[in-house]
C-alpha cells in the first residue's frame, strides 16, 4: 500500500513493516529447523527399533515360518520398509496443520477480497479428494511394488549364493530372464507410482497460477477493481496454502499410506509363527535350567513329528513316526539309515526345529550341534570356533587338537586369525566340517548332536575325530552321531537304525546283529552282490557286509581353498561425484535428442511461469492506472459518479487464461518427462549392473559377501527408484524458478544484484563445504549398511546352528553393533544436513531483507517503482526464502543420492569373464569323442595370486574314466575350474583338438556335465530345476528321475514336476538334492562328465546308486571323478595324483600301486588293512580286465586278512614286488 499513488503510509511505517517481515521470517527459521531435526531423529529411532525387532523375530521363526518367507523379503523389509519411518514422520503433522492453515487463510482473504476468495479456495479444496485418491493409489501400488521387490531381491540372493553352479551349468540366460521379468513387473508399478508423483508435483507448481486465475478473474468479473495491495496481499497467502496443502499435505498422505503398507508387511512378518518355546528359542525344556547338568540326557517317547502345520484340514506328512530312544550321559548313539529316512529330522526334532505332534521329548542340558552342511560365517577361523564366547586359549587349543586342525591352521596365512570368507569359501569341505565340530567342542555343552561330520574328511582324519574327539573328548556327554560310516558302528554304545521315518532297529551292535539286521544291506540296494571280509579291531572279530564302495576318503574338498588374505574391503569413492557418473546417469535415461527436447520443455515452462506472473502484474498496473486517471477526471468533473468507472478486462482475462492453461499442460508434460527419464535410467542401470554382475568371474563372488552385492540391488536401486526421481524433479523445477525469480526481481530492482552476487558466492562456498562432509558421510552410511544385510543373510542361513548353541544374544549384539555403526553415520548425515539448512535459510533471509528494504529505498530515492512490480518483487523474495535454500539443499541431496548411482555404476564396470558366445564356433557334433589334452596348464584364481596348478601336461583319452586324487589344496577341483574356465588358465587345453580358450563360455560349459559336491537347488518348480531351458519333454524328465530312483518320490507330489522347491531346496534331503543333480547331468547328454566329490554327504546306498548310474549312463563318455572316497576311483582306467598343483602320478591304479614310494600306495596304506585289501582287489580286477589279452603278471593272493602293521608288505606281495 505504501507504493500506491494515494498511499497514506509514511516512510517510517514502511520501514517498520519491513522489519516485521524480516523478524517473522527469522522466527520461522528459528522454529522450523529444530522441529524437522527432532522429527527425523524420532523417525530414525523408530527405524532402529523396528530393525532390531525384525532381526530378533527372525531368530525365533519356526521352520514352517521360514518356508513362508525368504531372505530376500527380510532384506527388502530392512532396506526399504523400515526406511518409511525416516520419511513419513517429517510431514505427518501437516494432515492437521494444512486444514487449519486453509481455514485461517480463507478468513484473511475474505476480509480483503470478499466472496471472490472462495473461487480460489475451491480449487485447493477440490484438490484434497484428488490427493486422497492419489494417496490410496500410492498405498495400493506400494503394496504391489513391495511384493515384486521381495521377489526380485529373493531371486538375486539365490543367484548370488548359487552363482558357481549357475556358471557351471551355463544357466546365466534363464536366470537373467527371470530377473528381467521380475524387474519388468516391478518397474511397471514403480512407473505408475512415479506418474502419480509427477501429477502431484505438477499440481504443486501450478497451484498458485490456478488459484490466482480463479480468484482474480472472479473478483474482476464481479465488478471489483484489481489493485496491487489486494493482489499481493493474497498471493503470499496462496503461497502458504500451496506449501502446506499443495505439497506437504499430499506428501504426508502418500508417505502415511505407504508407511501403513510397510507397517502391515512388518506386522505380517512379526506375526509369523515362532518356535514353541517361551522367551527364546533356547532348545531347552522349561525345567531344564532347574535340572543339574551333571546328568544330561535325551529321552524321546512315542515321538511323531512333521514339518507341516496342523491346520486340521489336510493330513500331515510325518517325517518321524513313533520314535523311542534314551541317551544318557556318557553314551554314544549312532543313527544310520538311507537317504531321506529322517536322520537329520530326528536331530531337528530334538532341537525343537521340527515340531513333534505326539509323544514326549525330555531334553536335559544345553545342546551343541554340528550340521551336515557346516555353517561357516564371514569372519576368522577363531570367530567361527568360539562362536561369541570369551576366548580361552587352553580350550581353543584343545578343540583344535581333538579336531585335527593344527596342521590346517599352520598352512593358513594368519593361522586362526585367517579370514575364511562368506560361507567359508576359502576353506575346503573337510576344513569346514572340522571347524563346525571344533565349535561344538569349544562351546562345551551338555548334549552333543553330530549330523554326519565324518563324511567330509579322509579316513585317517575320520578315525582321529572318532577316537580322539567323539569317543574321548566327549566321553562324558550324551552324544547322538548321524553317520554313513559303518566301520565305526562296532565302537558305539547303541545304534538307531531308521527307515522311512520309523525305527527299524534300536540296541547295541551285538543285539542288532543277533536280531538279523544287516547294516550294509539296509543302506544299499538289496540286489547288489556283496563281498565278505573280516575286520579285526581292538581284539574283536566280526563280519559285516562290506561293499566295494566303502569309506576310503582322500580329502574333504568341495572347491579348492583360496587361502589368501585378499578379502576385499568395500570400495568407497572419495571426492565429488564425477561428471562421468552424472553423464552415465543421464545417458541411461535418454539420448541426446531426448535431453535437448527436455531442456526446451523446461525453458518453455519457466517462461510461462514468469510471463504469467508478469502479465498479472501488468494487468494490475493497467487497471490501477485507469482507475487513477478516472479519479483524476472525477476530481475535475463533479458530475461523474464513481460507479461509472469501467475497465475492459476481457483481453487480460483471456490472455491470463491462455497462459495459465499452457502452463498447466506444459508443467504436467515436464513432470512426466522428468520422472520417466529418471525411472528409465534406474531401469537401464539395474539391467546393466545385473548383466555385469552375472558375467563377473567367480573371484568377484568369492571376494564380496552376498549382503554387499544385495545392498546394491536392494537399497541403492530402491533409492534410485523412489527418491532420486523426486529429487531430480525438484532440482530441475525449483532451480529454474529460483533463476527466473532472481532475474525478474533484478529487472525491476537492479540494486538487489549488489546483494545477490555475493550471496550466491557465499551459498556456493557453504554448499562446497557441506558437500565435502555430507558426501563422505553418505558414502560411509552406504558402506555401514552392507554388514547389516550380510549379517542378517548369514544368520538366516545358519539359524538352526545359532539357536542350537543358544548364541542368539551374541548374534543380536553383533547385529546391534552393525546398526550402531550405521546409526552413527546416519545421525551425522541428519545433523550436517540440518545445519546446512539453517545456514541457507539465514542467507536467504539476507536476500529477503535486501529486497524488502531495497524496494523502499529505491522508491524513496527515484519513485520509479510501481505497486505491481514491488508486490511481484516481494512475492518472489518471500518465495525464494524457502526455495533458495531448498534448491541448494536438494542439489546437495542429489549429490548424496548420486552416491547410490555411483555404487551401482561401480558394479556396472565389474571386470567380466570371457564372452558367453564367440565367433569361433565348434563343430555341431563337438565334442564327438571327449578327449582332453593339457599342455603347460597353469592356473591362478586371481591376478598376481599363487599358482594352484603348475605346468600340467597330460592327455585324457576319449571315453576314458579318470580318477583325480590328492590331499587338500593339491589342485583337484582346480582342474574342473580350468576346464570350465571359472578362472582363466594359462597354457593350452584342448577338447577333441579344439582350443577351449577360443570358444564362448556357453559353448564350452554346455559341452560338459557336472555333478557337484554341494548340491544346489533353486526356488521354483522342480521342472525348472531340472530343465531351465525347457529343452526336454516330460517323458525325458520322468525317465531321468527314474534313473536316479526319484520317480516314485516325485510322483507322490500332487503337483508332480511342478512341485515347489523352497529356497535352497530345503524341502529335499541332501541326498535327494544330489540325486537331482545327477538327473540334470543325465539330461544334458554330453560327452564329458566331471564328478566333483559328489558322494561326500550321502550314504552308501546313494553313493552306490550314483556310481552305478554314472557307469551305465555315461559308459561312452569321458568321466573325470574328483575323489572323495578312494573306492569311487579305484576302478578307473587311470588315476591322476596331484601334489601341490603338479601331476605327481598318472597311470592305471594297479600300476601305481607297484611303486614303493608312490603317492597312491601311501594313500591306500593309510586306509586300514581291510580297506587296503579291498581297494587292491578293485585295482587288480580292473587291471586284469583291461589287460585280459596280455600275459597276467598277477600272483596268487597270499592271504585274505591283512594285519594293520603289515599293510605295505602285503601290498608288495600282491603286486609281485
Amino acid at each position: 500500500m505504501y507504493f500506491e499513488a494515494d498511499s497514506e503510509i509514511t516512510s517510517s511505517e514502511a520501514y517498520t513493516y519491513a522489519v516485521i517481515i524480516v523478524l517473522l521470517s527469522a522466527i520461522a527459521n528459528t522454529i522450523t529447523h529444530p522441529y524437522y531435526f527432532y522429527t527425523t531423529l524420532l523417525g530414525m529411532r523408530l527405524r532402529i527399533a523396528f530393525t532390531g525387532l525384525i532381526y530378533r523375530k527372525a531368530l525365533r521363526l519356526s521352520s514352517l515360518s521360514l518356508g513362508k518367507t525368504t531372505i530376500g523379503q527380510v532384506v527388502n523389509i530392512l532396506s526399504n520398509d523400515v526406511n518409511r519411518f525416516d520419511q513419513a514422520l517429517i510431514f505427518v503433522s501437516y494432515t492437521i496443520v494444512a486444514p487449519l492453515q486453509l481455514i485461517v487463510v480463507t478468513v484473511l482473504l475474505y476480509y480483503q477480497l470478499g466472496p471472490s476468495c472462495f473461487a480460489g479456495m475451491a480449487v485447493i479444496v477440490l484438490m484434497t479428494p484428488l490427493q486422497g485418491w492419489f494417496g490410496t493409489l500410492f498405498s495400493q501400488l506400494r503394496t504391489k511394488t513391495a511384493v515384486l521387490t521381495d521377489e526380485r531381491v529373493r531371486l538375486m540372493n539365490e543367484i548370488i549364493s548359487g552363482m558357481r553352479v549357475i556358471k557351471m551349468y551355463a544357466w546365466e540366460k534363464p536366470f537373467s530372464f527371470l530377473v528381467s521379468e521380475s524387474r519388468r513387473k516391478e518397474i511397471q508399478k514403480v512407473r505408475k507410482s512415479s506418474q502419480l508423483r509427477a501429477a502431484n508435483l505438477s499440481l504443486f507448481f501450478t497451484t498458485i497460477s490456478l488459484v490466482s486465475f480463479a480468484t482474480f478473474v472472479v473478483y474482476s468479473l464481479t465488478g471489483n477493481t484489481l489493485t496491487a495491495s489486494k493482489v499481493y496481499f493474497a498471493i503470499p497467502l496462496f503461497i502458504v496454502v500451496r506449501q502446506s496443502s499443495g505439497l506437504y499435505f499430499p506428501y504426508s498422505i502418500a508417505t502415511t499410506m505407504e508407511g501403513f503398507v510397510s507397517l502391515r508387511r512388518m506386522q505380517d512378518f512379526l506375526l509369523l509363527k515362532e518356535l514353541a518355546i517361551e522367551d527364546a528359542p533356547t532348545n531347552i525344556s522349561k525345567d531344564a535350567e532347574d535340572k543339574t547338568t551333571k546328568d544330561p540326557q535325551v529321552t524321546m517317547t512315542n515321538i511323531s513329528a512333521s514339518w507341516d502345520e496342523d491346520d486340521g484340514e489336510k493330513a500331515l506328512t510325518m517325517v518321524l513316526k513313533d520314535i523311542n530312544l534314551n541317551v544318557q550321559a556318557g553314551e554314544l548313539l549312532a543313527v544310520v539309515g538311507p537317504v531321506g529316512c529322517g536322520k537329520s529330522s530326528l536331530l531337528m526334532t530334538i532341537m525343537r526345529e521340527v515340531p513333534h505332534m505326539t509323544g514326549n521329548l525330555d531334553l536335559s542340558g544345553r545342546i551343541a550341534y554340528s550340521a551336515q552342511l557346516p555353517w561357516i560365517f564371514s569372519g576368522t577361523v577363531k570367530d567361527n570356533i568360539i562362536f561369541g564366547l570369551p576366548f580361552d586359549k587352553q580350550r581353543f587349543d584343545h578343540a583344535i587338537r581333538v579336531c585335527a586342525l593344527k596342521k590346517d591352521l599352520d598352512i593358513l596365512p594368519k593361522e586362526e586369525e585367517t579370514l575364511v570368507g562368506e560361507r567359508g569359501v576359502k576353506l575346503s569341505g573337510g576344513q569346514r566340517a572340522r571347524i563346525g565340530l571344533a565349535r561344538a567342542v569349544y562351546n562345551d555343552k551338555d548334549v552333543y548332536l553330530l549330523d554326519d561330520p565324518l563324511s567330509a574328511v579322509d579316513t585317517q582324519v575320520g578315525r582321529h575325530l572318532f577316537d580322539v574327539c567323539i569317543k574321548n573328548a566327549l566321553k562324558d556327554k550324551p552324544c547322538i552321531l548321524v553317520t554313513h560310516q559303518l566301520q565305526y558302528l562296532e565302537n558305539v554304545d547303541r545304534i538307531l537304525v531308521m527307515k522311512e521315518g520309523e525305527v527299524a532297529g534300536y540296541g547295541t551292535y551285538t543285539e542288532l546283529q543277533s536280531s538279523g539286521i544287516d547294516f550294509a544291506s539296509l543302506l544299499k540296494k538289496p540286489e547288489e552282490q556283496e563281498q565278505k571280509v573280516v575286520f579285526k579291531r581292538r581284539g574283536s572279530s566280526f563280519n559285516v557286509s562290506s561293499i566295494k564302495r566303502s569309506q576310503s576318503v582322500v580329502s574333504g574338498q568341495s572347491i579348492e581353498p583360496i587361502c589368501d588374505e585378499t578379502d576385499e574391503e568395500e570400495f568407497k569413492a572419495t571426492g565429488n561425484i564425477s561428471y562421468t557418473a552424472y553423464g552415465q546417469y543421464f545417458r541411461a535415461g535418454g539420448g541426446a535428442s531426448f535431453i535437448a527436447f527436455y531442456i526446451l520443455i523446461n525453458l518453455i515452462v519457466q517462461a510461462l511461469f514468469n510471463v504469467s506472473d508478469w502479465w498479472l502484474a501488468y494487468w494490475v498496473l493497467q487497471e490501477e492506472t485507469a482507475l487513477n486517471e478516472f479519479n483524476e477526471l472525477d476530481s475535475t468533473n463533479s458530475t461523474a459518479s464513481p460507479s461509472s468507472f469501467e475497465f475492459d478486462s476481457n483481453w487480460y482475462i483471456y490472455t491470463f487464461l491462455g497462459l495459465t492453461a499452457s502452463l498447466f499442460v506444459m508443467s504436467f508434460l515436464r513432470s512426466f518427462l522428468t520422472f520417466s527419464f529418471a525411472i528409465t535410467s534406474s531401469e537401464n542401470l539395474h539391467n546393466k549392473m545385473f548383466n555385469a554382475v552375472v558375467h563377473a568371474p567367480m573371484r568377484f563372488f568369492d571376494a564380496n559377501p552376498t549382503g554387499r552385492i544385495l545392498n546394491r540391488f536392494a537399497k541403492d536401486i530402491g533409492l534410485m527408484d523412489e527418491l532420486l526421481p523426486l529429487t531430480v524433479a525438484d532440482i530441475v523445477q525449483i532451480s529454474l524458478m529460483v533463476l527466473g525469480a532472481v532475474l525478474t526481481v533484478a529487472i525491476f530492482n537492479p540494486v538487489v544484484l549488489l546483494v545477490v552476487f555475493p550471496l550466491v558466492m557465499i551459498m556456493f562456498l557453504v554448499r562446497l563445504y557441506f558437500l565435502h562432509t555430507s558426501r563422505e558421510v553418505k558414502r560411509m552410511e552406504g558402506i555401514t549398511r552392507s554388514p547389516i544385510f550380510s549379517h542378517l543373510s548369514a544368520t538366516l542361513q545358519g539359524l538352526s546352528t545359532v539357536r542350537a548353541f543358544q548364541a542368539q544374544k551374541s548374534f543380536t549384539n553383533q547385529f546391534d553393533g552393525y546398526q550402531d555403526h550405521h546409526s552413527q553415520a546416519w545421525y551425522l548425515f541428519l545433523t550436517t544436513s540440518r545445519y546446512f539448512g539453517i545456514w541457507l535459510d539465514w542467507l536467504a533471509l539476507v536476500f529477503v531483507t535486501a529486497v524488502t528494504f531495497g524496494c523502499i529505498i529505491l522508491f524513496d530515492v527515484s519513485e520509479t517503482l510501481n505497486a505491481g512490480t514491488v508486490g511481484l518483487s516481494l512475492t518472489y523474495a518471500l518465495t525464494l526464502l524457502s526455495f533458495f535454500q531448498w534448491v541448494v539443499r536438494q542439489s546437495a541431496e542429489l549429490e548424496n543420492l548420486m552416491t547410490s548411482t555411483e555404487r551401482v555404476l561401480e558394479y556396472t564396470n565389474v571386470k567380466s569373464e570371457a564372452a558367453l558366445e564367440s565367433h569361433s564356433k565348434p563343430p555341431s557334433d563337438w565334442p564327438k569323442d571327449g578327449s582332453i589334452t593339457f599342455e603347460d596348464l597353469s592356473l591362478s584364481y586371481y591376478d598376481g595370486g599363487p599358482l594352484v596348478l603348475k605346468n600340467l601336461n597330460c592327455n585324457i583319452h576319449a571315453k576314458e574314466k579318470v580318477g583325480i586324487a590328492g590331499r587338500t589344496g593339491a589342485g583337484k577341483s582346480s582342474i574342473m575350474t580350468a576346464l570350465l574356465r571359472l578362472a582363466e588358465p594359462s597354457g593350452t587345453v584342448t577338447i577333441d583338438g579344439v582350443l577351449i580358450n577360443d570358444l564362448g563360455l556357453h559353448d564350452l560349459r554346455n559341452s560338459i556335465s557336472i555333478i557337484p559336491q554341494d548340491p544346489v537347488l533353486f526356488s521354483g518348480s522342480l521342472r525348472r530345476n531340472l530343465d531351465p531351458f525347457e529343452e526336454h519333454t516330460e517323458v525325458e524328465l520322468w525317465e531321468a528321475l527314474e534313473e536316479v530312483q526319484l520317480k516314485t518320490f516325485v510322483s507322490e507330489f500332487p503337483e508332480k514336476l511342478e512341485a515347489e522347491v523352497t529356497e535352497g531346496g530345503t524341502n529335499f534331503s541332501v541326498g535327494q538334492r544330489q540325486l537331482l543333480c545327477l538327473a540334470r547331468a543325465i539330461l544334458r547328454h554330453t560327452r564329458i562328465l566331471i564328478v566333483d566329490e559328489a558322494t561326500a554327504n550321502v550314504d552308501i546306498k546313494t553313493d552306490t546308486l550314483i556310481q552305478a548310474t554314472i557307469r551305465e549312463k555315461f559308459e561312452h563318455c569321458t568321466v573325470l571323478t574328483i575323489a572323495h572316497r578312494l573306492n569311487t576311483i579305484m576302478d578307473s582306467d587311470r588315476i591322476m595324483i596331484l601334489d601341490q598343483g603338479r601331476i605327481a602320478e598318472f597311470d592305471e591304479p594297479f600300476v601305481l600301486l607297484q611303486k614303493n614310494d608312490g603317492f597312491l600306495k601311501k594313500m591306500v596304506s593309510k586306509c586300514g588293512q581291510t580297506e587296503a585289501a579291498n581297494l587292491l582287489d578293485i585295482a587288480r580286477e580292473k587291471y586284469n580286465k583291461n589287460n585280459s589279452n596280455k600275459k597276467t603278471i598277477l600272483t596268487e593272493n597270499v592271504h585274505t586278512i591283512i594285519e594293520e602293521n603289515d599293510v605295505n608288505v602285503t601290498l608288495n606281495k600282491n603286486v609281485g614286488l
